[in-house]
């Protein structure tokens, strides 16, 4: 026994000092490591910095007032400023409409927050310069958040509207403290050539302070989620269960259809089966993967909203639609992985986790938003496949199922990844059978064993 054993461990030595196992274990982990790196850090590094036309909803509600026999409308001044910020020009897209028109943006996801300006602005603001003012009431600009959007995002434009009523607020304190200024100046005017050596009456501290800062913002909620919505992260962790459950299934597939066929052996802990080869073409092999992943999408999916809405109870409705939606999301992950596995053979899995995952998850917009990702992520969104299933998602779970607020382009978009993945996928395997690149090999002959020691 000492003599095998003997061998066995020069041999495993040799592997060790060889360099043919080093360099390419070494090449593809340290390549994976460093284009993930620069994958998930590249698109989270500066959001606001890249930011880019970040649609936020404005509405100038205000009626104006009557101020000493003149008409004056405050918000038809400030709503201009803001639309034309300097500051904010190119990071923000300004979409001025009336406030029916943004709430149904919010309710559609189509836009990641609003500020209004009511309809008493300039009335609230007109009354801290009246006489005898000893309880003011501040003027306010309402900002409505959209969390069904993706928290990071609304929370990006809440942060805008919030800095706007700050600036608003210096600026209308600036005008209110001239016009008392003015206002006394004029008292005082009148009382010298009255003779009155009464003094004007001075704003109250109270006053002061709010003339100092007047305008003030109030927080809503524009399109509320339910409590169990994961602050609007349930869509995103639910659809990468589907595109996790498409790669994952795939390679499963694909390694229980080899074992079946004997093109590779069944290892359970210590014991080992290997069945005798089945020759089969490599579309055959394709196809028949297909079916079992288009029929076993059905079953996953079920279970996963069974797990998310069944036991851990997140908020969800439309689950017809969720389930029919989750079926084709994964079927079509797992067709592309498929066809990635049959096209590339045994990196197949690394190309699937890098085109699946790797590119997609930093570019679905589903933890920072589009507008606020580089260049080159916004180009892959236009196509990755995670992107379209955050959109059904969130539109299935947030936005009423509504097909304009991102149903019905990931829908097309699902559709048309899996009719090319599959095309393809057929299109490979089978330039691969007629160029007689078939994956079953003649058998070996078996290596000669050496003579027992005399």
């Amino acid at each position: 026994m000492s003599e095998p054993t003997h061998a066995l461990t020069a041999s495993a030595r040799g592997l060790l000092r060889g360099k043919s196992l080093w360099l390419p274990s070494a090449l593809i982990l340290g390549l994976l490591s460093f284009v993930l790196s620069l994958l998930y850090l590249g698109a989270n590094n500066d959001p606001v910095g890249s930011m880019k036309d970040l649609p936020i909803a404005l509405v100038n509600a205000d009626q104006g007032t009557q101020v000493a026999g003149k008409q004056v409308n405050l918000g038809a001044e400030i709503a201009p400023r803001i639309a034309q910020s300097a500051d904010l020009k190119g990071k923000v897209s300004w979409k001025e409409v009336d406030r029916g028109t943004a709430d149904e943006l919010l309710a559609k996801n189509k836009a990641f927050g609003a500020l209004v300006i009511p309809d008493d602005f300039s009335a609230s603001v007109a009354a801290l310069a009246g006489p005898g003012q000893r309880d003011p009431h501040p003027p306010t600009m309402t900002v409505l958040t959209n969390p069904g959007a993706g928290s990071f995002g609304s929370n990006m434009a809440s942060e805008i509207n919030r800095e706007i009523v700050r600036t608003t607020s210096a600026q209308v304190g600036q005008q209110l403290a001239q016009q008392l200024s003015q206002q006394a100046a004029q008292q005082a005017a009148k009382a010298a050539a009255s003779g009155s050596v009464a003094k004007p009456a001075a704003p109250g501290a109270a006053a002061q302070l709010m003339i100092a800062d007047p305008v003030k913002a109030t927080i809503e909620e524009g399109h509320p989620l339910g409590q169990h919505s994961g602050l609007g992260l349930s869509a995103f962790f639910y659809a990468l269960v589907l595109v996790l459950g498409g790669m994952l299934g795939a390679n499963v597939i694909h390694t229980q259809l080899d074992t079946a066929l004997g093109y590779t052996a069944n290892d359970k802990g210590p014991f080992r089966t290997a069945k005798p080869v089945q020759h089969i073409s490599r579309v055959r092999h394709f196809a028949v993967g297909s079916v079992l992943m288009v029929v076993l999408s059905m079953l996953t999916s079920a279970l996963a909203m069974a797990a998310a809405v069944g036991i851990i109870g997140i908020d969800a409705a439309h689950l017809p639609q969720l389930w029919i939606f989750g079926t084709c999301a994964t079927a079509a992950m797992g067709i592309t992985a498929l066809g990635l596995l049959a096209a590339f053979g045994t990196p197949g899995p690394i190309v699937s986790m890098l085109v699946l995952i790797g590119l997609a998850v930093p570019s679905a917009g589903a933890t920072i938003p589009l507008q606020a990702l580089p260049g080159f992520y916004r180009f892959l969104a236009d196509f990755e496949p995670f992107r379209q299933v955050v959109d059904g998602v969130r539109s299935i779970l947030y936005f009423d199922a509504q097909a304009d607020a991102g149903l019905g382009r990931a829908w097309t978009m699902v559709g048309i990844g899996f009719a090319v993945s599959l095309l393809l996928g057929l299109a490979v395997t089978r330039f691969y059978d007629r160029k007689g690149l078939h994956r079953a090999t003649a058998s070996l002959p078996a290596a000669p064993q050496p003579a027992p020691a005399g």
